[in-house]
């Protein structure tokens, strides 16, 4: 045991404050100096994290309180980057468990408690917020402790020390009365009751990689908690891989500390602390690293298989090439297979066509930062709509389902009722909260994709919607997720104002006067459930007496643009979304209207 060390994993639903907590605790740390300004939520570097407000890939950070070194893991909160959460777990002897003193449990706290407990780790709440209005820190925390009685916690686990306060403005209290001051409760309770972690010093060097860096000047970093021995640079080791067993030597060029919100070098490693270590040509998730090659894999815990599956494609439209660079089926395979060697919780598969992968996730959040991170790199590519992935049990066909918990205001209650019964959704409770209803429902996995989109328009952005993977059960029948049909463009070229004014007369529109278009490309919705095709491109012919424009765009209501989540979720099984760097289209599969008819005609026939 190393005294000296504590690791602990910061875990939550999502938007409960884990990232800020985790800014004030590398503040009091004495991470930044006094005058330093420092962007709120600095553990989220990631571009993506930053603008859409959520923490995307686990980090690790360090602070050292007074002789003391506290490694903090910030994870995810929310489900679709679950995997995240899981192998972070394996480097950590505790967790804390941030729960906002007004919205309380939620559907990953559950999620992530449940991995905690499963590892037979330390648990200490943390009831954040209390200075939101209408916060209710005391009830929430009875919440906590119900919840840890319905995940079957240890005596000891229920034990869990409690301390309440504000991440955002910087204090923790042992009790609601005391005094706000600093973080000082909460690094006590962390040292009192987070166990040193289980090493052991003397034995030979071991570590299980649970995490893996890139450094253009060393390569591949493998980050793990030591388990065994210490590693110094120059060390001859063997790595021992998951996937087959096999044992690679070589040679550790590169030993790294955490230190605040960076890493620094170090002539070596001691047996509890996290590391990152460098030497490897080839290594990932789950491997093991020994210093003899006798010396036994670490076992790695198994991370929750995918439900949803998509294709993506090469991009086969008329457009391909001319806003992105990286086009071709070797740079879209090289790209989804790298992707393989950091994220354990994807599935990429050749399919029997060319230039399509089927890729296998949680969710479409999940799939849709995938993409946002490849476009912006400069790919072009298609993407499918999300399909479930269905198992046979005793001979009768299963899909996955979802326990759904939706908080919307009372007046749309009735809404979302019926949006649920139409997706096949079975109610469970139904909750009056203070100034809002909380529905609790078991959907299947099929009906829940594309229901954020309609909670948010039912609610007018107000409504709440969070889900997290419940069981398998016998196929529900099917499920009506999209009731509206489309308007497709017959022509290719630029858009004009004068043709989009009578388009929008048979529907919403999607794009504006001045883009480019081509047939098959989807321009608009249609309330009705059927597609119509549109000339989006028909210019007015010129007259003595009028210009070409006049009074023509005063009647025409903007376009309305979907997000790449929100286009994922929205297209139909026969529609792909065509990403590029500077644009997202929907588009046919078959751009064709002729070929279109031709396979619809087959498919009858069939």
């Amino acid at each position: 045991m190393n005294q000296s060390i504590r690791n602990i994993a910061i875990i939550a639903h999502v938007d409960h404050g884990k990232t800020t907590l985790v800014d004030k605790l590398l503040k009091e740390g004495g991470v930044f100096r006094a005058n330093q300004q420092v962007e709120e939520r600095a553990m989220d570097s990631m571009d993506l994290e930053k603008e859409k407000g959520i923490t995307i890939k686990a980090k690790n950070t360090s602070v050292h309180w007074k002789d003391k070194i506290v490694n903090i893991v910030d994870t995810p909160g929310h489900a679709d980057f679950g995997g995240e959460v899981e192998r972070a777990l394996r480097m950590v002897d505790g967790v804390l468990l941030v729960v906002d003193a007004y919205d309380g449990p939620q559907a990953q706290t559950r999620f992530v408690l449940r991995k905690a407990l499963a590892h037979g780790l330390k648990v200490i709440i943390v009831i954040n917020k209390i200075d939101r209005e209408n916060a209710e820190p005391t009830k929430m925390y009875d919440k906590v402790l119900e919840l840890l009685m319905e995940l079957n916690a240890t005596e000891e686990q229920f034990d869990a020390p409690v301390v309440y306060g504000s991440g955002r403005d910087g204090y923790m209290m042992y009790h609601l009365g005391d005094e706000r001051k600093d973080m000082t409760p909460l690094f006590e309770t962390i040292l009192d009751h987070i166990p040193p972690p289980f090493a052991k010093p003397n034995e030979p060097f071991h570590m299980l990689v649970s995490n893996i860096d890139w450094s253009d000047y060393v390569g591949r970093i493998a980050i793990g908690k030591i388990l065994g021995g210490r590693v110094a640079v120059g060390d001859p080791v063997f790595a021992i891989r998951h996937a087959d067993g096999k044992r690679i030597r070589a040679k550790i060029t590169k030993v790294f500390e955490y230190s605040g919100l960076g890493t620094q070098e170090s002539a070596a490693g001691v047996a509890g602390n996290i590391v990152g270590v460098s030497g490897f040509e080839d290594i990932d998730i789950g491997d093991t690293i020994a210093v003899s090659d006798e010396q036994h894999a670490l076992p790695f815990t198994q991370i929750d298989p995918p439900t949803l599956e998509m294709q993506f494609c090469v991009n086969d439209g008329p457009l391909v090439g001319k806003e992105g660079k990286l086009v071709t089926s070797r740079q879209l395979r090289e790209r989804l297979f790298r992707e393989l060697k950091t994220n354990v919780s994807i599935y990429i598969d050749d399919s029997d066509k060319a230039g399509v992968f089927n890729v296998k996730a949680r969710g479409a959040m999940q799939i849709a930062v995938l993409v946002e991170t490849m476009r912006r790199e400069g790919f072009e590519l298609l993407v499918s709509r999300p399909t479930v992935i269905e198992k046979t049990v005793d001979g009768a066909r299963h899909e996955p389902f979802e326990t759904v918990w939706i908080e919307v205001p009372d007046e749309c209650v009735g809404a979302i009722m019926s949006n649920l019964a139409n997706r096949k959704g079975l109610l469970t409770n139904m909750e009056k909260l203070s100034h809002s209803t909380m529905i609790e429902a078991t959907i299947t996995t099929r009906g829940l994709i594309g229901m954020e989109i309609d909670v948010v328009n039912a609610t007018s952005g107000r409504g709440v919607l969070s889900h997290l993977f419940k069981e398998y059960g016998p196929y529900a029948g099917e499920v009506l997720t999209r009731i509206t049909g489309t308007l497709i463009a017959t022509e290719a070229g630029e858009t004009t104002a004068y043709a989009l004014v009578m388009c929008q007369e048979r529907g919403k529109l999607f794009v504006g006067p001045g883009e480019q278009v081509y047939e098959g490309m989807i321009v608009g919705e249609n309330p009705r459930n059927e597609d119509i095709s549109v000339n989006a491109v028909r210019e007015k012919k010129l007259t003595n007496f009028r210009s070409q424009g006049e009074g023509v765009a005063a009647g025409l209501t903007p376009a309305t643009k979907l997000s790449l989540e929100r286009s994922i979720e929205y297209i139909a099984a026969d529609e792909f979304v065509e990403v590029t760097p500077k644009n997202l289209r929907l588009r046919k599969r078959i751009l064709s209207a002729t070929e279109r008819r031709k396979f619809e005609r087959s498919g009858k026939s069939a």
